[in-house]
């Protein structure tokens, strides 16, 4: 439990720093001009800072999870297992690039800076380690399995979407052509759905019941085909969610079930006594003498007597 709420802290400190970094309270803008000049303008070079109290705490940050990455290297009993876990490899995807930025800090050149850039563009992947909570929360446990289960019906989704963003596009394109003017062949000038592929963003938003209002149909024809876009898109939508909402129910009851049922106790179990022993003898004489016929209990009497007279010892 310590461990997991340490590892729970330090996931929060880090998202919490990562988001602050893009705030300008903790940016400095740093006038690094030099004394170039192309042709006769001079080259205007900025840098932005980050304040350096971020960067410790994200240091200290790395430093749990690097710790917390070996540990659990070491101690794992199938390597490749391992390796291959998506959740460990995030882990690893997050902790290389600050030490890369660490090392490539104190380099001038060109390509060191370069590098350096493309690694500040990478340090979004430490967004990602709020996938790390599943470890200690059952809900998003459960979620994943959901998503895992239901690859199927969000398959179909995307398909039959795609297959309404052509026809609507399509179908727009035509239906604002209708109104245009005889000297404004490509209707540019009173509709902005000047071609199809343009129309596929207006049918994915309207599809998906967003309607940002950057685009809209400006005809009584193009008006119909939007209500009829929309219409269709809530109608797929719909379709394939009570099959993931079953599946949800179906693995978070699994989940309340396995959490309520009682641990078990690991019971010690003894050696079975072994045939030359005195308590094999015992053991099988009595279990013997509990039956209902007289001739096993003898039998298993001659057998002892026999045993122990050729053990050299005396029957009692």
């Amino acid at each position: 439990q310590f461990i997991a709420f340490a590892s729970l802290f330090f996931i929060l400190v880090s998202i919490t720093t990562f988001c602050l970094e893009t705030h300008e309270a903790f940016n400095t803008i740093i006038n690094k001009t030099e004394q170039v000049v192309n042709g006769t303008e001079a080259v205007l070079q900025y840098e932005i800072e980050t304040d350096p109290a971020l960067t410790y705490v994200e240091g200290v940050c790395v430093v749990w999870f690097t710790f917390e990455f070996l540990v659990r290297v070491v101690f794992s009993p199938n390597k490749l297992e391992f390796i291959k876990n998506l959740l460990n490899i995030i882990d690893f995807v997050a902790i290389l690039p600050f030490y890369l930025e660490v090392g490539l800090s104190g380099l001038s050149s060109k390509a060191a800076k370069d590098v350096l850039g493309f690694l500040r563009v990478v340090r979004f992947v430490r967004i990602l380690r709020i996938f790390k909570l599943t470890r200690h929360f059952v809900g998003l446990r459960v979620l994943g399995h959901t998503l895992r289960a239901s690859t199927n019906e969000f398959l179909l989704l995307i398909i039959f979407l795609a297959l309404g963003v052509l026809i609507f596009a399509t179908m727009i394109y035509y239906a604002e052509r209708v109104g245009a003017q005889p000297n404004d062949p490509s209707a540019s000038e009173h509709t902005q759905f000047k071609n199809i592929p343009i129309g596929f963003w207006w049918a994915v938003v309207t599809m998906t019941t967003l309607g940002y209002g950057d685009m809209y149909p400006r005809t009584w024809s193009g008006m119909l085909v939007g209500a009829l876009c929309a219409l269709a898109g809530v109608l797929t939508i719909a379709m394939p969610v009570p099959v993931i909402v079953n599946n949800f129910g179906m693995y978070y009851s699994l989940a309340m079930a396995k959490q309520k049922l009682p641990r078990k106790r690991k019971k010690h179990i003894p050696p079975a006594p072994q045939a030359s022993s005195p308590t094999f003898c015992k053991t099988d004489l009595n279990m013997a003498c509990n039956s209902t016929q007289g001739d096993i209990c003898l039998g298993k009497d001659n057998q002892l007597m026999e045993h122990n007279r050729s053990s050299g010892r005396t029957p009692l």
